[in-house]
């Protein structure tokens, strides 16, 4: 019999920071306690180019011994208990083509980074995945992944969408952005693209997560769209650059839309849908999950009503669906009356739009900016952000300082 791969490797010195090396490999990984080191990074780069996304045999291992154990075992051909043959072949295929040097100077090339486990940046409730979490994620855009997703909700739905279901997606999706808060959607055709193009349309904030590499426009016909979301928004995804997408790839991206939203909405899905597994991902995970009615008569509403049939919820506008995200637990996103965090403790650029939005009233973003003296899109991010940690508010086209806010510059200005 082999030895394990802890005692191939000596794993405890690359452990993941806060995991239970004790824990049996089906329990949930534990959050990272810190930040990685620079090699632990440089290999969790490298196991998303050797494994394929939402690979629980490598996220148990990498839970009980670190990435750098793991990644020295799959490029060194050292059997991953759990794992046949056949798969360790693949994983020792893919292990000599690894360059996670050449990846990240990649993805900074572009504008992107890589975020793990422990980052600051790294959205808590992804860890609800378990072995399923995420090794890390590619992100393209300028704005807080984790701020961001504290305020989110997904907009799903079929690609071969009808008109309805369309205007449905974009009116849901404009007006969830001119009440502040983010849509999250997977960047297809369909319904994904009028959910994103709904939040644009309005200056709203919008992430897509995409199956390929944030690099990589996909479907060809959005490239455009996707170039937007990545300069006004956020484009992530689990494949380093350069990846395309396969079918099982769009299986596994829609289990991150589910964890990283506080609920998802479908709009439009036969009974055989990746939409639906958004859907029963999200449920299974405690989130809301909501469904829009359509005709009777359509092929194209048969998934949604059984959904409604079922635990999901009916909802028809915008405010309908932020009852119900509005209500959920406190670990993602607890209703606030005040801000999570001092002033003096902003980073630069968040405090310097902070100062710009006006003590009485509001304003848009655009004038905010002008204020600031900050680009427009880098002056959304901001505020997105600003509004995530209880500092402001967005009513319309219009930003404005949230209850206490106004009233401590009131105080400071008096």
């Amino acid at each position: 019999m082999t030895d394990t791969l802890f005692d191939l490797c000596g794993a405890d010195r690359g452990a993941d920071p806060g995991a239970d090396r004790g824990a049996d490999p089906g329990a949930d990984p534990e959050p990272a306690a810190g930040p990685l080191c620079e090699e632990e990074r440089l290999a969790r780069v490298a196991v998303t180019r050797i494994a394929d996304p939402g690979d629980e045999v490598v996220g148990a291992w990498l839970r009980k011994h670190g990435p750098r154990a793991v990644v020295q075992a799959l490029t060194e051909g050292r059997p991953l208990p759990g794992a046949s043959e056949p798969r360790m072949a693949g994983y020792r295929l893919r292990g000599q083509r690894v360059d996670p040097e050449r990846d990240l100077a990649a993805a900074e090339a572009l504008g992107g980074r890589f975020i793990c486990p422990g980052d600051p940046e790294w959205p808590t409730q992804l860890d609800d995945l378990g072995d399923q979490r995420p090794y890390g994620l590619w992100v393209r855009g300028r704005p807080s992944l984790r701020m961001w997703a504290l305020r989110s909700v997904a907009v799903v739905g079929a690609r071969a969408c009808t008109d309805y279901g369309a205007h449905m997606a974009a009116r849901l999706a404009a007006d969830l952005a001119e009440a502040g808060w983010i849509v999250v959607s997977g960047a297809a055709y369909g319904i994904d693209g009028a959910a994103h193009r709904g939040a644009l349309s309005v200056g709203g904030a919008t992430v897509g997560v995409v199956a390929c590499g944030v690099d990589v426009p996909y479907p060809p016909g959005h490239a455009e769209l996707i170039g937007r979301i990545g300069e006004q928004g956020l484009l992530i995804g689990e494949l380093p650059p350069g990846s395309h997408p396969t079918r099982s790839r769009f299986v596994m991206r829609n289990r991150v839309i589910a964890a990283l939203t506080r609920g998802t909405v479908v709009v439009e899905a036969q009974y055989r849908s990746g939409s639906l597994i958004t859907a029963r991902r999200a449920r299974e995970m405690g989130r809301s999950v909501m469904g829009v009615p359509g005709p009777c008569t359509s092929g194209l509403s048969q998934g949604v009503h059984e959904l409604l049939r079922g635990d999901a919820e009916l909802v028809t506008d915008a405010r309908d669906i932020a009852e119900l995200v509005g209500s959920i637990g406190d670990d993602l996103g607890p209703e606030r009356r005040g801000p999570v965090l001092a002033r003096d403790l902003l980073p630069p650029r968040a405090a310097r739009v902070l100062e710009a939005v006006p003590a009485q009233g509001g304003a848009s973003g655009g004038r905010i900016a002008h204020a600031a003296g900050i680009a427009v899109d880098d002056t959304l991010g901001s505020l997105y952000e600003l509004q995530a940690l209880g500092f402001v508010e967005r009513e319309g086209h219009c930003w404005r300082l949230s209850g206490t806010n106004r009233a401590d510059r009131t105080v400071a200005e008096g």
